[in-house]
């Protein structure tokens, strides 16, 4: 594994100022933000899928990424992975992260979040990108979407290029598999996606031969790229250049 399950450190974060101007639509069954480029930049035949963190697309700071995106060109969708069962910003120290995921399998409650309920969400929605005309797809996965941008970038997957922030659940057998540009922005402090699996990503994607790019910011922890204190001039700073450094990777490897 090229990175540890998620734990108490993903649902922990500020709530970012700012109003979404994105929509809400009901796309293959799922209810989905959509952010959409206006004006000259947009970016033909070419689309985002955002796969957010366990905060769900739900979540302003993730929506305010999303038009982030679309302000750069690319047409963005966030459908909601978590059948309306994501998790709150800042929930008590005793709730159990592992029983959300597991669910009824693991002590907890309901069918849970793991690979066969949530993957088969983000293939529909491939295909339903993929039927709307368009050529190249990105995605984009925070923490516990990054395991589902990886997934999809296999043989056949759909993903063409990928950018994940401190990635959560990632296989190493998945991360060898991949077929196009990967780009990655890690924390200098993350329980989860820490210095040996770090290092042990980048000696498998040097093997894999696609392009890829890993970037470390200092003074930061898990989840910054999307959950960062504006207030602290480092976490803003990394928060910030994280964004641009996925634009930038689809700005070069997306599009034509």
């Amino acid at each position: 594994m090229t990175s540890h399950q998620p734990a108490q450190c993903c649902t922990i974060g500020v709530k970012h100022e700012g109003s979404p101007s994105g929509t809400f639509k009901t796309i293959a069954g799922v209810d989905t933000y959509v952010a959409t480029p206006t004006g000259k930049n947009a970016i033909p035949s070419t689309a985002i899928l955002f796969l957010t963190d366990v905060l769900g697309h739900r979540f302003e700071n993730a929506q305010l990424l999303a038009d982030q995106y679309a302000a750069n060109g690319y047409l963005t969708y966030m459908p909601d992975l978590f059948f309306g069962d994501a998790i709150p910003l800042n929930r008590p120290k005793d709730f159990d992260i592992q029983k959300w995921l597991k669910g009824a399998a693991g002590g907890g409650e309901g069918e849970g979040h793991m690979v066969e309920r949530t993957e088969p969400v983000v293939k529909d929605f491939l295909k339903f990108i993929q039927g709307e005309g368009i050529k190249k797809i990105g995605a984009v996965g925070y923490c516990f979407g990054a395991k589902y941008v990886v997934r999809g970038m296999a043989k056949g997957g759909g993903i063409d290029v990928g950018y994940i922030a401190h990635p959560s659940f990632v296989d190493a057998d998945e991360l060898k598999a991949i077929t196009g540009g990967l780009s990655i922005a890690a924390a200098e402090t993350d329980q989860i996606f820490p210095a040996e699996k770090r290092r042990e990503s980048e000696d498998i994607l040097k093997e894999v031969g696609q392009p890829y790019q890993v970037n470390l910011y200092s003074g930061v922890v898990h989840g910054f790229a999307v959950r960062a204190e504006l207030s602290d001039k480092q976490a803003k700073f990394a928060k910030e250049q994280a964004f641009y450094q996925a634009v930038q990777w689809f700005d070069t490897w997306l599009k034509e």
